[in-house]
């Protein structure tokens, strides 16, 4: 799937309490940032990056959130984000070698679904989030190495890497995915890198749909219409298909703090939606974000 990297726009997250340990309130409807800078394919912009981290007196760190309770962080939402890298310099402060990264955390900001126009082109369109906030991927981990020339090269092993997700189009029809990355494998340089990854299957082998069909168990097809269990135009509802698709990835790194080893920038993905175990095509959606990891 090629992935087109269009102008997008970016916000930091708002918190809006200033004290860590007060309660803190997390925006629940994603399309609603206030997006401000544009992400190209070149690396992030001393410009984007000032947007990104402008409000980090008001955002939360990774050693903040470390230093809250189960209660505080109950019910505020904190869960479903991603911390923020105060100090710290561009990524060219990084260094050749071989690392281990882990704790690293996407957190989606937008959601947007392909859809054809009247004219017959296709645009990426707003969405609603109707999924609560449980869409944030974390505490991934994996290998990346980084060359004397300042290549990379990524790989994701282990972690929350996938997240049942479900938007709404502004005509009501719900789009279900799986918000992944799982095996990510990516290449690049230390201001931008980006590969392919595994999307598995919203449902497994063993679900049964209405008619109790499934994969790998149920029947092999709707036992109350006998005479038509082999028609052609059943086919795709009978034969259940769980394959993996593919979804494509591009991270701009906007800050790397070398005393922490902590890494954070802005990401866009676009990966395939659900396809109700093979019976009907999916959308391309595109998720753009923040993330963030640390590295060993």
């Amino acid at each position: 799937m090629a992935l087109s990297m269009q102008s997008a726009t970016l916000a930091g997250k708002q918190i809006t309490s200033a004290k860590v340990s007060s309660k803190r309130s997390v925006n629940k409807t994603v399309q609603a940032s206030n997006l401000s800078e544009k992400l190209s394919k070149a690396a992030v912009t001393a410009a984007t990056t000032a947007a990104l981290f402008a409000s980090s007196a008001q955002a939360i760190t990774f050693d903040e959130l470390q230093g809250l309770t189960y209660l505080q962080v109950k019910g505020s939402g904190l869960a479903n984000t991603c911390p923020v890298v105060e100090g710290g310099s561009g990524p060219k402060a990084l260094k050749g070698g071989d690392y281990k990264f882990d704790k690293f955390c996407v957190e989606p900001t937008s959601f947007t679904v392909k859809e054809e126009k009247a004219d017959g082109s296709t645009e990426f369109v707003k969405t609603k989030l109707m999924t609560r906030l449980t869409y944030t991927l974390d505490a991934m981990s994996g290998d990346m190495k980084v060359g004397s020339d300042g290549s990379v090269n990524l790989t994701e092993t282990d972690g929350i890497d996938y997240a049942p997700t479900t938007v709404q189009l502004a005509g009501g029809e719900r789009v279900p995915f799986l918000f992944t990355l799982k095996e990510l494998q990516a290449k690049g340089n230390t201001s931008q890198f980006g590969g392919d990854f595994v999307v598995a299957s919203y449902r497994g082998s063993s679900f049964l749909d209405p008619k109790g069909r499934g994969g790998s168990t149920g029947y092999d097809n709707a036992v109350a219409l006998p005479a038509r269990s082999d028609a052609d135009d059943l086919q795709k509802e009978n034969n259940k298909n769980v394959a993996a698709l593919k979804g494509s990835a591009v991270f701009n790194v906007a800050k790397y703090d070398e005393t922490t080893g902590e890494l954070a920038g802005v990401f866009e993905s676009i990966q395939p939606s659900d396809t109700d175990l093979g019976s009907k095509a999916p959308k391309d959606v595109k998720i753009t974000g923040l993330w963030y990891m640390q590295l060993n």
